[in-house]
């Protein structure tokens, strides 16, 4: 008797808490990419070498993600992310240094506070005939020397983002919150932007600010204020794909005895699938401007990718580039790299499995 009773308890609770779990979901996923490169001009020494490389197509990651179906269209959604540093083992970076995030979501959009990917970076890496490679792409910030990259800023902490879609049209904005008392200005960030798909044609405009925080004991005439813009297109048809982008870049910097520095980034590209065989060309020129014209890098990046898949997950890759820089500057084949020569060459073979 105690034991059927007992039966029946625990039929009743599963009852009662399977409506609940089936409108929850979550879910365990990842991308894996590891490869081996040669690089030349790869240190102070001048010399060549060959190495593990963790990323080489994309970056690797592993995460949770999942929404729970709140009624009337409303889901509440959540996503953590991390990456991984395949050749070692290691997290790259904090745990949850990617995604960390909370949000709601119906027809109107979905809005989210945490850290994530900015509205411009979700915009742009659509545009990237690379997919925004770390091995090798400078759609998202060049290597180009002196005091920046010339780039944008892929990821806000202290975010609030909204983003919404009608039709082909994708939009949205996200601000991070610089959360210093006195100024709501000081380390804030801004970002914006809309793309539109539709027959085969793809056009996307966005826009990013960056506030700088003081510097005790520097004088000042105001706070550094990064700004970026972006324009692109991309055309589809048939096993062809055409893609071409521009970023304007401009660092007003507060400190008075320095000038406003500036660099326009351009890139275009053209992809040919034949079966299972994707190959890519592209090239990447960063314009630097406003620096003395023995300091003008200049630097232009050509890249050649041709990738294998093996199935719906899982991909080969090789990849070939080359970079050069004017005026003797030094220059580097990865965004995330230094540079130790006028020219940087590397080939890189890889796979990336997804799940």
């Amino acid at each position: 008797m105690k034991q059927s009773a007992l039966a029946l308890a625990v039929l009743a609770a599963l009852s009662l808490s399977a409506p609940v779990l089936a409108q929850s979901n979550v879910q365990v996923y990842g991308l894996i990419d590891a490869g081996a490169e040669f690089v030349n001009h790869a240190g102070e020494d001048g010399g060549n070498a060959v190495r593990v490389i963790s990323g080489g197509k994309n970056t690797s990651r592993w995460g949770f993600r999942g929404s729970e179906d709140l009624g009337g269209g409303l889901k509440a959604v959540f996503n953590l992310e991390g990456g991984i540093l395949l050749n070692t083992g290691a997290s790259d970076g904090a745990i949850f240094k990617r995604q960390a995030y909370v949000g709601l979501e119906n027809d109107l959009g979905r809005i989210v506070i945490g850290r994530s990917f900015t509205t411009v970076y979700e915009l742009v890496i659509k545009f990237d005939p690379l997919g925004f490679a770390p091995n090798y792409s400078w759609a998202t910030g060049g290597s180009a020397t002196r005091p920046s990259r010339y780039g944008m800023t892929t990821q806000f902490d202290n975010l609030i983002k909204y983003t919404g879609r009608t039709g082909g049209f994708t939009y949205g904005a996200t601000v991070g919150l610089g959360e210093r008392s006195g100024s709501s200005r000081e380390g804030r960030k801004l970002a914006l932007g809309g793309s539109w798909f539709g027959d085969g044609l793809g056009v996307m405009a966005s826009w990013e600010r960056i506030d700088g925080t003081p510097i005790e004991g520097v004088a000042t005439n105001g706070l550094d204020e990064t700004t970026a813009y972006h324009v692109a297109v991309d055309y589809r048809s048939g096993p062809w794909r055409y893609t071409a982008g521009k970023r304007g870049y401009k660092l007003a910097q507060g400190r008075t005895n320095l000038a406003d520095l500036r660099g326009d980034t351009y890139w275009g590209g053209i992809t040919r699938t034949i079966d299972a065989v994707t190959l890519t060309g592209a090239v990447y020129h960063i314009n630097t401007k406003n620096l003395p014209s023995n300091l003008d890098a200049d630097p232009t990046m050509f890249v050649a990718r041709a990738m294998l898949a093996l199935s719906k997950r899982t991909d080969l890759y090789l990849s070939l580039a080359h970079a050069k820089a004017d005026n003797g500057q030094l220059i580097g084949l990865s965004r995330d790299d230094p540079g130790f020569g006028s020219t940087q060459s590397g080939i890189t073979a890889g796979m990336q499995h997804r799940f």
